[in-house]
């Protein structure tokens, strides 16, 4: 499972809970895209989620 390169944000774990207070696991997954971004080591094609490009964080390659 991919992971932010910024934050290092990953899958959540909780419950889905019915009307019946019936409760199964599911998992919550973070909004990963797969961008070219600028890095110290130059540009890089690497997985951020999509908190850390709308706050600029990341400063996206051209």
């Amino acid at each position: 499972m991919a992971s932010c390169f910024i934050c290092g944000k990953t899958k959540t774990v909780g419950n889905n809970v019915s009307h019946a207070n019936n409760k199964t696991k599911r998992q919550v997954l973070p909004n990963l895209q797969r961008t070219k971004i600028v890095t110290a080591n130059g540009i890089k094609r690497e997985y951020v989620c999509t908190r850390c490009l709308r706050s600029g964080k990341v400063k996206k390659a051209v």
